[in-house]
């Protein structure tokens, strides 16, 4: 039986939608605008307060917009169609190759093999695995299920467990520097997380073009900082209470001489992969287009039989987020079609202005962190809330590519804000060696950790690339 409270949660999207339709429409703003909002704000409040999931969300928003003739059905379809969409859904599809094959597993064994003899040690050969591996993983779940049964098994092999007070400090040190490594690898590749292709798109429709190796160039200084001072930063925040695990390379180089020399699966699976991106780093110069070189990708995969119609099929979760991110990914852009982006941004930039833009800049890069305390999807804010803060900053005066790419690198390493902050963390939240005040603890100070990294070493160095 339905609780009283849960019944509220869901009635809740629907008096927040009705309240705001039949509000007078503000001063400078269409009813179709308007009542586009009402619908867009209630979709993302149902999954703020629990009411329903994204997609159920996502689904009564899109089916309620054409119904009430709010906009038409191909602008709320389009993006069934929007090449950023289809790119993170290819792309979902290939990274499985990495996990099937076994190729995941074996490069995690042989950086735990090579540098495990420590706490310290365990912490930067997974950070380092990931950011390796991140490229090809355009999903950080997808990414924190290679890195999750390696981070357990070296876990309690050094006998830390989550019911042991003092015992667990060790898993728990890798199970954060795994879960934080995720959120920062993703702002390193432009592929590495579904949110980046859909802040690029964003970014190119107010005339920002980034591609691959524009990324990747401008993410690698702060990025690459971030991640070398990880571990070293929360081994002081939480100390792992053990120094040296020498049992565990030896446990390592045994897994891998059990997995044997390289499967034909996984020769395949990295020579595709190189292939991918090295497609994505010279897509511009060579003129290629990097959904079709995700396409190809996969083509090969399923050619060559490292990936079945039976592996696609069982992937329920990515017919999932093709369904949900296609329809925020339109209703987002009507909503900034239809000038309702601009109408909050004159808005905001009126709050804001007669700020010099540096500090306009800080302001609205710390106000967009903030904010995902009220998030459970990285895709979702940027798709509501990029735009406008990103037009906001130029229109003061702020660098477009700065503003541009310190945006959407937030939109990476924010995801650990909060344990629901990403959907990546809640595999590792799961393990139980974290408590809940710990990980809201450890996040407030881990992303402002990155916050200080990227406005400081990533302001200086954008500005000398860009």
């Amino acid at each position: 039986m339905t609780s009283p409270l849960a019944l509220a949660r869901m009635a809740l999207p629907f008096a927040l939608a009705i309240g705001i339709w039949f509000a007078p429409v503000p001063a400078g703003l269409t009813a179709p605008a308007w009542h586009l909002f009402a619908i867009f704000l209630a979709a993302i409040v149902a999954v703020l307060v629990g009411a329903f999931p994204l997609l159920t969300s996502t689904m009564l928003a899109v089916a309620a917009v054409v119904l009430t003739g709010t906009i038409t059905p191909a602008q709320a379809f389009a993006g069934f169609a929007n090449a950023s969409v289809l790119l993170v859904v290819v792309a979902f599809i290939v990274a499985q190759a990495v996990v099937k094959s076994g190729l995941g597993r074996r490069i995690s064994l042989f950086m735990v093999s090579r540098f495990g003899g420590s706490s310290l040690g365990l912490a930067y050969s997974l950070v380092l695995t990931d950011a390796v591996i991140a490229p090809a993983f355009p999903s950080n779940t997808a990414r924190g299920g290679v890195l999750f049964p390696v981070v357990l098994s070296v876990a309690q092999g050094a006998d830390s467990r989550p019911d042991d007070e003092q015992g667990r400090r060790l898993g728990g040190y890798l199970m954060y520097c795994s879960m934080a490594s995720l959120a920062v690898s993703s702002a390193l590749w432009m592929t590495a997380t579904s949110a980046n292709p859909i802040g690029v798109q964003i970014a190119r429709d107010l005339g920002i073009r980034i591609d691959f190796g524009v990324w990747l160039l401008t993410a690698s200084v702060p990025a690459l900082t971030a991640i070398v001072l990880l571990p070293l930063v929360l081994l002081k925040l939480f100390p792992p209470g053990v120094n040296a695990t020498p049992d565990a390379p030896a446990a390592a180089r045994a897994a891998l001489a059990s997995m044997g020399s390289l499967s034909r699966d996984e020769r395949i699976t990295a020579v595709a992969f190189a292939l991918m991106v090295a497609g994505w780093i010279f897509a511009d110069p060579l003129k290629l287009n990097v959904t079709s070189i995700a396409f190809a990708g996969l083509g090969v995969l399923l050619m060559t039989d490292v990936l079945t119609l039976d592996d696609i099929a069982r992937q329920g979760d990515t017919l999932t987020t093709f369904l949900w991110l296609a329809v925020l990914f339109a209703l987002s852009g009507q909503l900034n079609e239809l000038g309702f982006m601009g109408y909050v941004g004159q808005r905001l930039a009126g709050g804001l202005s007669g700020l010099s833009w540096p500090v306009l800049y800080v302001t609205l890069v710390v106000l967009y962190v903030a904010i995902h305390y009220l998030f459970v999807s990285q895709t979702s804010q940027v798709l509501a809330l990029l735009a406008v803060f990103l037009d906001v900053g130029i229109r003061g005066g702020v660098p477009a590519p700065l503003m541009a790419f310190a945006l959407l690198f937030a939109s990476s390493y924010f995801s650990v804000i909060t344990p629901q902050g990403g959907s990546q963390n809640v595999i590792f939240v799961g393990s139980g060696y974290l408590t809940q005040r710990e990980l809201y603890r450890l996040g407030f100070l881990v992303t402002l950790f990155f916050l200080t990294v990227f406005l400081t070493v990533g302001t200086a160095w954008i500005l000398a690339v860009t």
